[in-house]
């Protein structure tokens, strides 16, 4: 029982952190999990040391729970990848990374955030709506899907200022 109550308060408070270099196998390895082409670990590397690249990962206990990493460019923002794994969906772990990550974006003066989204994958469509974020584009067939007709990616927009 006690191990029972152990395991909610765990899965309840990860520790949010700006990701680094180190983490480049644990991100690869959600990425590839969660997405139908999945970042190799020398690709997550090589943005982890790029300094227009922020990132800030979820861990409970030692592992990788989420990451979000994003690319800025002079006053704005692309949010290059959100992941979470699928055992903590649900349980606003992307909410509290994006949260953390947009504070963080605007403390480096980005004044819009970007992001697309492929428009079938509604849980994240849900979570960027909450967050502020507006469709301003659609880019047609963009995403491969199993069933054979690729998907839109919506493209999004949230002002920080």
């Amino acid at each position: 029982m006690i191990g029972f109550f152990g395991s909610l308060f765990a899965r309840a408070l990860p520790t949010l952190t700006e990701a680094g270099p180190r983490d480049a196998a644990a991100i690869a390895a959600l990425h590839a999990a969660s997405f139908h082409r999945g970042w190799s670990e020398q690709e997550v590397e090589q943005l982890l040391i790029d300094r227009q690249v922020i990132a800030h990962r979820a861990v409970a206990g030692t592992k990788l729970i989420g990451f979000i990493m994003s690319r800025t460019a002079a006053d704005e923002a692309e949010i290059l990848s959100v992941a979470v794994a699928k055992s903590r969906r649900g349980h606003g772990v992307g909410r509290d990374l994006l949260s953390l990550h947009l504070r963080r974006l605007a403390g480096l003066g980005a004044r819009a955030v970007f992001l697309e989204v492929d428009e079938t994958n509604a849980p994240a469509i849900r979570l960027y709506d909450k967050a502020g974020f507006r469709e301003v584009g659609r880019r047609p067939n963009y995403y491969p899907a199993a069933n054979g007709k690729p998907a839109a990616a919506l493209v999004l927009r949230r002002d920080l200022v």
